[in-house]
């Protein structure tokens, strides 16, 4: 409070604020990656130009600007952090940044947050509320600013103008932003070099007894015991170290280990271990992290990472009796129609088909529009892991993520979010302001008339990586077009296709405007929805090849129970035959739908398999056909009851479609 006044009183003798104790010392906004290695460094110092220690930052704020598209109107706050309580070290210096900076930063902003420039970081007397995001730039009660770009060509012109900055520094003068630095030195100019986080730029000051702690792995299992190994740069001096820390962090608290939570490293020594074990309580509640916190340190001592995360996994997680979609199974999940829900669509066809269906699943008197934001409620049970149910399946690179990775930050680094696989872009969807997750018996009415009801139309959005999402875009699913199309990510077996195909068929009967084509569907020009996506032969092909599992049987009977309508082509996938394929203008009937009797009496066999197969239990004429898991056809046979097929393929995954009069059944092989 007295420093604030004597700022007051020295603004109104008219004395530059700038001329206090406190400057931008270094800034490092491009880093590798995706940018979790971001900091600010302050530096305080007294009358005479000497560091001053110990200075404390009480009624200081930070804020970053943004320059905007335009650089040279752009003036805004986007972020703003501010500094009470913080002291600068026995260098004067203090560290502002990601958690993924080394040492440890006193405060932390979220990775990827400090944005590459042209732009401002700027100091002030004053707090975070009075610079929200979007208010407007400032010079009042300016203590230091620093304006930034990476390219030589481009500053932030008002902004500077605004703040009297005449010099924008370019971080990437060196031609090597990402791992270079903005540094002041010592006469008040800046350069561009190797970062020096919580150290002098120049390399001189008092050395500073660095804390490191290191766990033996990110994550543990309940009933795991582990070490806590704390280390410090330099041998302990004059006194033992004794330093307290915690673990507990929301639902994880004390009571689920067992262990001190205070460790010592004698006078001479730079280690110490602490033992931890982890409950098991025997009750299912979910995945954890604990988080570790060291407390304040002594005078000298300074910790180089902290506030360190650690998965807890729970040891009693639950089990479906089905498979994964990698390692899927078949007719375990029965499907809950509704009795009489398609009996409107017997003997239909063509044009009158396909309307009939969206009556059923568009019907506004009966089908019901969650937020969006239910979107995560509903895939934490539709999409999750058959083998451990506090994870979620993440479609398209086939393997689990726990439910406590859920995207809610900016970061889709280790996260999963909710993937639309009819992209957003493409159809028009819209996320209403003040989307909040109000549940299952909150809801309104949707019909097939607004496209951007699709926004949360849980058929069509599946949990996926964030990062591959991301890779996904808005691109075509098929072999249309190299620069615009998904085939998955590499290495994948590409148990999602089905999936993804099924979905593309609901989007395009449930709302009108939607449209699978084929070919590549150009996107119309500007910010308007183009409406469509590719390649409709692909995608009937990857509904055979394929074909629905207990995994996707199950999660349709789940999102019934929220939005009171079924994926008809999930219960009947031959459907999309008679609405988009080859039996077009032919009459439906459900008797010809892939739930036939033969999936449970054709075996074959073996698999793994080599140089041939066996197919039999069957009657009569039949025949074998061999896809790659892309729907290339490349072997078939007419056969009567059994068959031995000769086979020379590829070591690979392969699907076998047999058809059996108007029963079809296909399954997933392995050739060694």
């Amino acid at each position: 409070m007295l420093q604030k006044l004597l700022i007051s009183f020295f603004l109104l003798l008219g004395i530059s604020v700038r001329s206090q104790t406190v400057v931008i010392n270094e800034i490092d906004a491009d880093t590798p990656g995706f940018d979790v290695a971001e900091f600010v460094e302050l530096k305080s110092f007294d009358s005479n130009g000497i560091a001053l220690p110990n200075y404390p930052l009480d009624g200081y704020v930070l804020v970053f600007y943004n320059a905007g598209s335009t650089p040279f109107l752009g003036t805004t706050c986007y972020y703003s952090i501010d500094l009470d309580g913080l002291v600068t070290d026995v260098n004067g210096l203090i560290l502002i940044g990601n958690s993924g900076v080394s040492p440890s930063p006193f405060r932390f902003f979220p990775s990827n947050t400090l944005q590459n420039g042209p732009d401002v970081v700027a100091l002030y007397i004053g707090n975070d509320t009075d610079f929200l995001i979007g208010s407007t730039a400032t010079n009042t009660n300016l203590v230091s600013a620093l304006a930034y770009s990476n390219a030589s060509n481009t500053q932030p012109t008002t902004l500077m103008s605004i703040l009297n900055l005449t010099i924008c520094i370019n971080e990437n003068a060196t031609s090597n932003a990402a791992n270079h630095s903005i540094q002041r030195k010592n006469d008040g100019s800046y350069e561009v070099k190797t970062p020096t986080p919580a150290f002098n730029n120049d390399g001189s000051g008092i050395p500073i007894n660095y804390i490191t702690v290191s766990f033996p792995q990110t994550s543990f299992n309940e009933g795991d015991s582990f070490n806590i190994t704390f280390t410090t740069s330099q041998p302990v001096q004059n006194e033992n170290l004794i330093m307290n820390f915690t673990l507990a962090n929301g639902n994880f608290t004390n009571l689920d280990f067992s262990g001190g939570l205070t460790v010592v490293i004698p006078v001479g020594q730079t280690t110490a271990q602490n033992g931890i074990i982890i409950s098991n309580d025997g009750i299912d509640e979910g995945d954890e992290e604990m988080k570790f916190v060291l407390q304040p340190l002594p005078i000298g001592y300074v910790s180089y990472n902290n506030n360190i995360v650690i998965r807890v996994n729970d040891a009693n997680f639950a089990t479906d009796p089905w498979g994964t979609p990698l390692n899927p199974t078949y007719n375990l999940v029965a499907p809950t129609i509704p009795q009489g829900y398609y009996d409107s669509l017997e003997g239909l066809s063509g044009a009158a088909l396909k309307q009939a269906v969206q009556n059923i699943i568009a019907n506004p008197a009966v089908v019901r529009l969650h937020s969006y934001a239910d979107i995560w409620e509903i895939l934490r049970t539709s999409d999750r892991n058959p083998r451990n149910n506090n994870q979620v399946w993440c479609m398209y690179i086939e393997a689990p993520m726990s439910k406590l990775d859920q995207q809610n930050t900016s970061s889709i680094v280790g996260k999963w979010n909710r993937e639309h696989i009819f992209p957003q872009s493409r159809g028009g969807f819209e996320v209403r302001n003040g989307d909040i997750a109000d549940g299952i018996n909150v809801w309104t009415t949707t019909g097939p008339y607004t496209t951007s009801d699709g926004v949360s139309d849980a058929h069509h959005i599946r949990a996926e990586n964030g990062q591959e999402n991301s890779s996904r875009g808005n691109k075509n699913y098929g072999t249309v077009n190299t620069s615009t199309v998904y085939a998955g990510m590499a290495g994948t077996q590409g148990s999602w296709r089905g999936d993804v195909a099924r979905a593309l068929f609901y989007m395009a009967v449930r709302f009108d405007a939607l449209n699978i084509v084929n070919g590549d569907p150009m996107e119309l020009s500007g910010s308007n929805p183009s409406f469509q996506i590719g390649d409709l032969a692909t995608l009937l092909s990857w509904n055979t090849v394929d074909p629905r599992d207990d995994f996707e049987m199950n999660r349709n009977n789940y999102i019934y129970t929220w939005q009171m309508n079924r994926n008809p082509f999930i219960d009947y996938p031959n459907l999309a035959n008679y609405i988009f394929g080859a039996n077009y203008g032919q009459q439906w009937f459900s008797t010809l739908s892939t739930q036939n009797p033969i999936e449970n009496k054709v075996v074959v066999y073996p698999n793994p398999a080599s140089d041939y197969l066996i197919i039999s239990g069957l009657d009569g004429a039949s025949k074998v056909e061999i896809f790659t898991i892309t729907g290339q056809i490349i072997q078939s046979q007419d056969f009567e009851n059994e068959t031995r097929l000769n086979l020379d393929l590829n070591a690979g995954i392969y699907m076998v479609k047999i058809i059996n009069g108007v029963q079809t059944i296909t399954k997933r092989i392995i050739i060694k």
